[in-house]
């Protein structure tokens, strides 16, 4: 694969689940690239469609009551969503691998360390289990946990926070994936090991190659090591771009009202801006656009008709009625 192509293309991802509620839009059209060596951040709030990405990208997705019903997912050229059970089990934690949430419900409590590394390169390397040892005290050496022939005889609750997170990230990578998903990598870590895990996947990044997808809520976060992000809200792609160019002029009322509720020394001490209201049901979707009920800048036409995706410069996709002509005399804020 030449450089210049999309290790990662995700078009038009629909992946709904179906309940006894009603059908849960959980991705509606969610469309990026990735390229080699590059790094992508999805953010939102809770509940607006990153994880359930990460898991479609997988294909980790329950089903029932979860189906993806429309789009297509190619890596290196080839649509994973065709691929077959057995094929998707060899691309798991060979080609693509994921960091999961919270290691310890990820780890297993009943085996050691060690053994759970192993088993991950000895299912899609052929090596004996003594060459899958020594693999597995690297991969520890790695990503720097000291003593790591004595951490291999351990179990999960013997080792802190920050330690299990990095056995994670030594799993994830043993097999040397194309494609690294970061789902939340630093969710309840303190901030000084937060900040050791995020520099440990940006160097390791750097010495595989590997491009890596960072799910997180924290913009800060993003703005430290992620090259494009993507803002998702309810499902639906709101602002896609540069890192750089989204926080410096953030084109959607989303991404605007995100960023200026990060506290900041010079901002206002007394009180911290928030965003009115919540996100919405993803079974009973408010018509027209669905940041149209919290959105100071919300028009009629933004309660009837849900905006497509447009460029309003180089580079850069936002939703959003005030780059389109439907904008245009559509009277004052309603």
């Amino acid at each position: 694969m030449r450089e210049t192509e999309d290790l990662l293309k995700v078009s038009g991802l629909h992946t709904y689940f179906y309940t006894d509620e009603g059908i849960v839009y959980a991705l509606d059209d969610v469309s990026f690239s990735l390229k080699k060596g590059e790094t992508l951040g999805i953010v939102g709030e809770s509940g607006s469609g990153k994880s359930i990405t990460a898991l479609s990208i997988m294909r980790l997705v329950q089903t029932p009551p979860g189906k993806i019903v429309a789009g297509s997912i190619e890596l290196a050229g080839e649509d994973i969503l065709q691929k077959s059970r057995r094929e998707m089990k060899a691309i798991r934690g060979g080609k693509v691998a994921m960091i999961f949430q919270e290691p310890m419900t990820s780890l297993n409590p009943v085996y050691t360390v060690g053994n759970q590394i192993m088993e991950s390169i000895r299912l899609h390397q052929k090596c004996t289990r003594r060459d899958a040892q020594v693999r597995a005290v690297e991969m520890l050496r790695m990503v720097g946990i000291p003593l790591p022939e004595k951490r291999m005889r351990e179990y999960p609750h013997q080792l802190s926070g920050g330690m299990r997170q990095r056995v994670m990230i030594a799993i994830a990578l043993c097999c040397n994936p194309q494609l690294l998903i970061c789902d939340e990598p630093t969710t309840a870590l303190d901030v000084t090991i937060q900040a050791q895990i995020l520099e440990l996947i940006s160097d390791l990044k750097q010495k595989t190659g590997a491009a890596v997808i960072l799910i997180t809520h924290d913009l800060g976060v993003v703005a430290q090591v992620v090259e494009n992000v993507l803002v998702m809200y309810a499902g639906k792609m709101m602002e896609y771009g540069p890192t750089r160019e989204v926080f410096t002029d953030p084109q959607h009322p989303y991404t605007q009202a995100l960023l200026e509720s990060i506290p900041t020394i010079e901002g206002d001490t007394e009180r911290l801006y928030v965003i009115e209201g919540m996100v919405p049901s993803l079974s009973k979707r408010p018509e027209g656009c669905l940041f149209h009920p919290r959105c100071t800048y919300a028009r009629e036409i933004c309660k009837t008709c849900c905006p497509e995706l447009v460029i309003p410069a180089e580079g850069r996709q936002v939703r959003c009625h005030r780059y389109t002509g439907a904008w245009e005399g559509d009277g004052e804020n309603a």
